[in-house]
C-alpha cells in the first residue's frame, strides 16, 4: 500500500477521532444536532483519506479487500447521512406514513455503522497480512 504523507495522515486521524466522538456522543444523545455533522465530517475526511490511498502491487487478494474497504468507507458516510437524518429527518418526506418510514429507516445508522466496522476491522487485518506474505516472497 502506498504510504500517506504527513497532512494525509494527520488528516486520516483526526477523521477517525471525529467519528469516534461522534458516535459515542450521538449513543449517548448528547448535542445529537451537533455530533451528527461531527462524525460526518469525521467519516468524509477518513473515506476520502483511505480511497486516495492505493496499492500498486499485482494482488488480486489486496485488491479485492481494498474494494470491501471502499465499500465500508462508503457505509461510514451513509451512517452519518443516517444520523443527521434521525436528528432533522431530512428523507421523512420520501415516505407515505411515519411508520414505514420508522420500520425502514429511523435509527438504522447503528446497524450500517456496525457493518462498516466489521468489514473495516476484516479487510484492515486480512490486507496487513496480505501484504506480510507478499514481502515473504519478494
Amino acid at each position: 500500500m502506498k504510504q500517506l504523507n504527513k497532512i494525509q495522515s494527520i488528516i486520516f486521524l483526526v477523521g477517525g477521532l471525529l467519528m469516534v466522538v461522534g458516535a459515542c456522543c450521538f449513543a449517548i444523545m448528547w448535542q445529537q444536532d451537533i455530533v451528527s455533522w461531527v462524525y460526518l465530517v469525521g467519516a468524509l475526511l477518513f473515506a476520502v483519506i483511505q480511497i486516495m490511498q492505493s496499492y500498486d502491487g499485482n494482488s488480486l487478494s489486496v485488491k479485492r479487500l481494498k474494494s470491501i474497504m471502499t465499500l465500508a468507507d462508503v457505509l461510514f458516510v451513509v451512517a452519518g447521512l443516517l444520523m443527521i437524518d434521525k436528528v432533522y429527518g431530512v428523507f421523512r418526506p420520501m415516505f407515505d406514513n411515519f411508520e414505514s418510514y420508522v420500520s425502514i429507516l429511523y435509527n438504522k445508522w447503528v446497524i450500517v455503522l456496525l457493518i462498516a466496522a466489521v468489514l473495516e476491522m476484516y479487510t484492515m487485518h486480512r490486507i496487513e497480512h496480505e501484504l506480510n506474505n507478499e514481502k515473504k516472497h519478494q
